[in-house]
């Protein structure tokens, strides 16, 4: 069984005067569903605001509160059976347990039509075997247009 606590990294991206801003979330932030989905509640934005996820080279998370809702996608739905936040994300998705071990998004694949990735883009982006959740991520945050924010938040030593 995974580590449940093996955080790479978590960031929260949000508009401000039209910019987007992003920063490091504290690793314990994002060890829970609950708890990663307040902490996004606590950023004050103009409108959009993504968290963002990555956990032991495996998966991600993108989380993007809505009001009272959350919309949230998984990277990979296999990662349920063996992550516990994993598995929060597919009880608050209302997955059924994955039988076997293909490699799929579960959830919304449209949480960044309106930024710039569409569903069919995103679907791609997370079926690509070659690439780890943190260069997923990369792309989805270039693509939207926070891709240098992005990596100067995850490795300030690289960016």
């Amino acid at each position: 069984m995974a580590e449940e606590t093996l955080v790479d990294f978590a960031v929260v991206a949000y508009r401000e005067d039209g910019q987007w801003q992003v920063g490091s979330l504290p690793p314990r932030a994002a060890e829970d569903l609950h708890s990663f989905v307040h902490a996004l509640r606590q950023q004050q934005s103009e409108g959009v605001s993504l968290g963002l996820c990555s956990y032991g080279d495996d998966f991600f998370l993108a989380v993007r509160p809505d009001g009272d809702d959350v919309r949230l996608l998984l990277s990979d739905i296999s990662a349920g059976g063996e992550w516990p936040v994993a598995e929060q994300a597919m009880e608050m998705l209302d997955e059924p347990d994955q039988e076997d071990d293909d490699v799929q998004p579960a959830g919304d694949l449209g949480i960044f039509a309106d930024l710039g990735v569409s569903a069919m883009e995103l679907a791609a982006i997370c079926s690509d075997l070659e690439l780890y959740p943190d260069e997923m991520l990369i792309q989805i945050a270039t693509h939207i247009g926070f891709g240098q924010q992005f990596q100067q938040a995850v490795d300030p030593d690289q960016a």
